[in-house]
């Protein structure tokens, strides 16, 4: 089972409100995301479509971000009219995002609400036409917490309405382990490793660092959503062949240049090789009404 106070203690002490722009490899990500989500959220005018999703009658559209932190994606989404719910296990990262809100005075994030992924018993069905999962599958080491997790986003997820998810795959995941490995002895020993790579499940020996950690294969997502009613948009990596090379990539000040460079991550970006092996990844899919 997965130990949730310890993903608590961590997110008490990492800087995970800062995480995106702390360095170019979070510079990078968020650039990215936000370049998908734009592309790939529903407006307003989208969402009279068939197999039975309603559509507000003041045109707003609801979005979930469970496990959002302090609200990295959802304070931009809420400033661009979106009608955010910011969920998330860590008080910590809760308290800061209250804290931001009032600050801004960001009306459109509805809520930041304490909730553990494997249970939206809070949310009643059908009552967002987004979810934002953006972290709990870097954490859900067991196959029922997967299970329990998607199936409440099914729920709480209007039919036709779109999950985002990310995920750390298998491969990427576990190689950076001997990284940890040789750098951080106290967190890794070799049959933490050899556990990870048979079983994609990382349990850290020490209270430092990353922790509870699962890495997947992009198959084994692409099965977790399908087998619980989602339909596939979309499998890609994120970073793209940028994973390891952002330092470089912000080197080029000619915009024109920068924006090539983004475009080619783009369009490589759902390569398997790439998703396998270059960081974090995203799957969308849309809830089917059967």
């Amino acid at each position: 089972m997965t130990d949730f106070e310890k993903i608590k203690n961590y997110y008490s002490r990492f800087d995970e409100k800062h995480r995106l722009q702390n360095d170019n490899s979070g510079k990078l990500e968020f650039l990215m995301t936000m370049g998908i989500l734009e592309k790939y959220l529903p407006h307003p005018a989208e969402m009279a479509v068939a197999d039975g999703a309603s559509t507000k009658s003041d045109g707003e559209i609801s979005i979930l971000d469970l496990g959002g932190g302090a609200g990295a994606y959802s304070f931009p989404l809420a400033k661009k009219g979106y009608k955010v719910t910011l969920a998330d296990l860590s008080e910590t990262l809760l308290s800061q995002a209250k804290k931001q809100k009032e600050e801004d005075k960001v009306q459109n994030l509805v809520s930041c609400d304490q909730v553990n992924a494997t249970d939206l018993s809070c949310y009643k069905d059908n009552s967002f036409d987004v979810v934002l999962l953006f972290g709990p599958l870097y954490h859900l080491t067991e196959k029922d917490e997967r299970e329990k997790c998607i199936k409440e986003i099914r729920r709480v997820l209007k039919t036709g309405g779109k999950v985002f998810a990310s995920f750390i795959p298998h491969l990427s995941g576990s190689i950076a382990l001997v990284q940890r490995f040789c750098w951080s002895p106290d967190q890794v020993d070799i049959n933490t490793l050899e556990e990870c790579f048979n079983s994609g499940k990382f349990k850290n020996l020490s209270d430092n660092g990353f922790q509870e950690g699962y890495y997947p294969a992009s198959e084994e997502i692409e099965n977790l959503f399908a087998t619980n009613g989602f339909e596939k948009q979309l499998l890609r990596s994120i970073r793209g062949f940028g994973y390891e090379k952002e330092d470089v990539i912000f080197k080029f000040k000619n915009k024109s240049v920068f924006s090539k460079i983004l475009e080619l991550i783009d369009s490589t970006a759902a390569d398997k090789s790439i998703i396998e092996m270059c960081g974090h990844a995203m799957y969308i899919g849309v809830k089917n009404g059967r």
